[in-house]
């Protein structure tokens, strides 16, 4: 194999693939990434057989060819090197790196070690195209919600599925629970993708990519953005029934400015790092103030008020203050609806300018 091509395109794409590669294996071979002619395409791989992520850059060809390399080597390597042309060389399973000031060898491993690659039938897959801004809001809204137990590996991951005609995107880790509604759909789908595949895509993401194509079968999801493409593994399992816990209305709804919402739950959160990030909000409808206390015995206490506008009736609840910044930190709107029944139900969370999209899901603590 001889190739040339720009120092930019080949640290970008080994960058982005060497993430993937993993030193944790049994199977050496996927320590490594696989360089491969493609037409007058490098075609750059890396998997650890729970996700796969290759990228086409151009190139021109003098001599088609592969060869697998340590992925970290080559990626750290590459990425400290002038940005000029580079010319890959081949030659028994050796790979020379030559720049106009520097010649460097890695030793390599023949691709016929490397494990085939996953894809997906288009033909039979259930496809979406989204604007990558949804998309990024979207996952970015859900994933703070997904469990890190690995014990109950269907709730580390996020929930991709169609509802009456819609495409829903939502996760919980059954304290809180976030759901966002992404785009109309006339296709079935029900898939469940591991958080970390989804973090993948978005590091993966480039601003000059507008739209990403997500591409579903019974067991796999592929994200293809650009020149790269990230297949991973679904979830095996059943998602739980999760629109059961959200409340169709709340007794007690407040409407207020999101910013000033956190800061005063950021305060709070200080006074209520001894007793588990628990703080109190108290809503009251002859004032038209929301209160936030937190007390810790050896700290002290903090009470502050909230201008804002109530509907229903006075209450209390107590939160964890930590998954209410969380949600307050990822919503964007300047206004917001914070509602919630009594000291037991569930509080919803809506951005008053979308509340059909987006619902974030608190679950009281119990005083």
């Amino acid at each position: 194999m001889e190739v040339t091509v720009t120092q930019e395109n080949l640290s970008f794409a080994l960058n982005n693939t060497s993430r993937v590669a993993s030193n944790k294996s049994g199977l050496p071979i996927l320590n490594n990434i696989l360089l491969r002619t493609d037409n007058s395409r490098l075609y750059i791989a890396a998997t650890n057989l729970e996700i796969a992520s290759s990228h086409r850059i151009g190139a021109k060809i003098t001599k088609p060819g592969s060869i697998t390399v340590p992925a970290k080597l080559i990626s750290e390597f590459v990425q400290n090197l002038p940005k000029e042309q580079i010319t890959l060389t081949v030659q028994n399973n050796k790979l020379s790196i030559v720049t106009k000031s520097s010649s460097s060898t890695i030793n390599g491993v023949a691709d016929d070690e490397f494990p085939e690659l996953p894809t997906i039938d288009e033909n039979t897959a259930v496809s979406y195209i989204l604007a990558v801004d949804d998309f990024k809001n979207s996952v970015s809204q859900t994933i703070i919600a997904a469990s890190n137990d690995s014990t109950r590996p269907i709730l580390t991951g996020v929930y991709w599925h169609s509802f009456e005609g819609d495409l829903y995107i939502a996760a919980t880790d059954g304290y809180r629970l976030a759901e966002r509604k992404i785009t109309q759909t006339k296709s079935d789908v029900s898939a469940v993708i591991p958080v970390s595949t989804l973090q993948e895509v978005l590091r993966t993401l480039r601003d000059d990519v507008t739209e990403i194509e997500v591409l579903f079968d019974d067991t796999q999801v592929t994200f293809r953005l650009s020149e790269t493409e990230i297949t991973s593994r679904l979830i095996d399992g059943s998602f739980p029934d999760y629109r059961q816990l959200i409340p169709k209305e709340t007794n007690t709804t407040t409407t207020l400015s999101r910013t000033e919402f956190a800061r005063v739950i950021k305060i709070a959160g200080l006074f209520a790092r001894e007793s588990g990030g628990g703080i109190t909000l108290s809503a009251n409808t002859e004032t038209n103030q929301l209160s936030v206390t937190s007390i810790a015995s050896e700290i002290g206490e903090n009470s502050s008020n909230i201008e804002t506008v109530v509907e229903g009736e006075d209450g209390s609840v107590s939160l964890n203050s930590r998954y209410l910044m969380d949600a307050l930190n990822i919503m964007s709107a300047d206004k917001i609806t914070f509602g919630f029944s009594g000291k037991l139900a569930p509080c919803v969370l809506t951005e008053v300018e979308s509340q059909a999209v987006y619902k974030h899901i608190i679950m009281p603590l119990k005083s």
